[in-house]
């Protein structure tokens, strides 16, 4: 964010909470940092402490990225290496990435409904509308160009959008934790897929070995996003919900084709909590500064079915500026 005299807004938080339940074996890799003979190919991630198997944040929101980036149909306009592409905004505002040869055009991170939820950071040198350059770029004197019957000038620097939305680690439930480590299957808490390759000319086996999660796991799962603007926010979650549904119909997890990292979410709630709710934490009542609920939900789809009845609650407790409790 460059120098000014002005913060970004800061309205309140929406807390949605779940338990993410396992329903086939889950393999987020963490890298072995030995080889053993007879040992494991693909370990799954732990926790350093514990010991105890958890879901990474950072695997869960890259993945609510990717779906949301193909159910609203965005451009592969950022290279990801070995041969990868994603999308994601250039600037806050509206322009063009020269990639490949092509002008692929991006949704500036202020408007962009997947840059505003998972953040972006300023792409490099892309084609800004020379108008919007010399008001909020002061950029004159770099190259410019037609596309599309109107003058662009190149950016070396885009602007970063910071994400509003955080996807927490997800850890283990207590009772699921126990019941885990009775599972007698030679590795502490997971089990041992076994799989086979088979050359197709020599019929050479090539086996391997990998770490899962076993099916029934529960994890407590945990999102918060930021409000910083009541208009974007229950377009936002919608959103959100949407991508979390859809989830439930694709894999979390690394070999999801192969049957793995099928999950499921149940006993979903949403919370919020304004701005003045958390100020009022030092000067006056717990009752008034705790987090309340909105509403519950059995599952995702009733978290669909109900989404009419939940934005109307959610735009008026960004409209009133109070949290639920508040009469």
């Amino acid at each position: 964010m460059p120098a000014s005299l002005t913060q970004k807004h800061l309205l309140g938080k929406f807390r949605l909470t779940s338990t993410l339940n396992v329903e086939t074996g889950l393999h987020i890799g963490g890298g072995g940092e030995n080889l053993d003979i007879g040992g494991l190919d693909k370990p799954i991630i732990r926790d350093p402490l514990t010991q105890y198997p958890y879901l990474p944040g950072s695997s869960i929101k890259g993945k609510l990225r990717s779906i949301l980036e193909r159910l609203l149909n965005k451009p592969l306009n950022r290279g990801g290496g070995s041969g990868t592409y994603r999308y994601e905004s250039d600037d806050l505002a509206d322009g063009y990435t020269e990639i490949d040869g092509l002008d692929i055009p991006y949704e500036g991170a202020r408007t962009c409904q997947i840059s505003r939820i998972f953040g972006s950071t300023g792409g490099s040198k892309f084609w800004l509308k020379t108008a919007v350059a010399a008001e909020e770029l002061d950029e004159k004197d770099n190259p410019k160009k037609i596309i599309k019957g109107e003058e662009y000038i190149q950016i070396k620097r885009g602007r970063n959008a910071p994400a509003r939305l955080i996807v927490r680690d997800c850890h283990l439930f207590k009772d699921s934790a126990e019941q885990l480590k009775r599972v007698d299957t030679g590795l502490y808490m997971t089990e041992w897929k076994f799989e086979n390759g088979i050359d197709r000319v020599t019929a050479a086996a090539n086996p391997r070995q990998v770490e899962r999660v076993p099916a029934g796991s529960k994890f407590q799962f945990e999102l918060i996003y930021t409000v910083e603007d009541a208009n974007q926010a229950v377009e936002d979650l919608q959103n959100i919900a949407i991508a979390l549904a859809i989830l439930e119909d694709d894999a979390l997890g690394g070999h999801g084709s192969r049957g793995y990292g099928k999950i499921k979410f149940d006993k979903l709630e949403l919370f919020y909590r304004n701005l003045t709710q958390y100020q009022q934490v030092t000067s006056t009542t717990i009752k008034a500064a705790s987090l309340q609920s909105i509403q519950s939900f059995a599952d995702t789809a009733a978290l669909l079915d109900n989404f009419g009845s939940l934005s109307n609650e959610i735009q008026q407790n960004l409209l009133s500026g109070k949290g639920s409790t508040d009469e």
